[in-house]
């Protein structure tokens, strides 16, 4: 069953079959869509609520979640106006699903947007799953995040993810309290099953 309320964003929301499950908040890569992830979602989490938006931004025709003014160059402005944006979102699917915070499954532009989220508005978020992030921000808000868990999955061959800005961003989040999981994987920017089954391990562990 899928409901869907007329909220700021484009979006799917699937309830949950398990009231006590933590939700999901899905976030798709550049040229995605709000059923991109839908999948993998209930892939790690079967018994989760799942909330999917689409990016508002278009890249030639592209949705994206922030604007970038070429590869690996982003709109600074643009990330801290669209994180605050989506953290609005959030507050109300929250209220419309009547769900608890979620924990953000972001992949690529997705999971910058989720970093963004969580050094701007940490209390928008329970956690996040950042599948090939990188720093989304240069000078990055000295965010409270004590104890919020979070999972950092890069690829060793990524062409579009220096090793050193997916380290860094993991002592960035890590100097502000979170309780961040690195694992560099031996691929490329794409997703893999190690991906999946290390992501829904690690909500298994840390999603209650």
């Amino acid at each position: 069953m899928t409901i869907e309320h007329d909220l700021s964003f484009v979006h799917r929301f699937i309830p949950s079959p398990d009231a006590g499950a933590p939700p999901l908040l899905l976030l798709h890569g550049t040229g995605g869509d709000e059923n991109d992830l839908l999948e993998l979602g209930r892939t790690i989490a079967p018994d989760a609520a799942l909330l999917s938006p689409r990016g508002k931004v278009l890249e030639n025709g592209m949705p994206r979640f922030f604007r970038r003014l070429r590869e690996g160059v982003f709109d600074e402005d643009d990330v801290r106006r669209r994180a605050n944006e989506l953290a609005g979102f959030i507050d109300e699917a929250r209220a419309a699903y009547g769900l608890a915070a979620p924990v953000a499954v972001g992949f690529s532009n997705g999971a910058n947007i989720a970093a963004a989220v969580l050094a701007l508005r940490p209390d928008a978020l329970a956690g996040a799953a950042l599948l090939r992030a990188t720093v989304p921000l240069q000078d990055l808000p000295a965010a409270d995040l004590a104890g919020r868990p979070v999972l950092l999955l890069s690829g060793a061959m990524d062409p579009m993810v220096p090793a050193a800005s997916a380290a860094r961003l993991a002592t960035l989040l890590e100097e502000r309290g979170a309780r961040v999981q690195h694992r560099t994987l031996p691929t490329g920017h794409g997703l893999t099953q190690s991906d999946v089954s290390l992501t829904k391990a690690w909500l298994a562990q840390h999603g209650e």
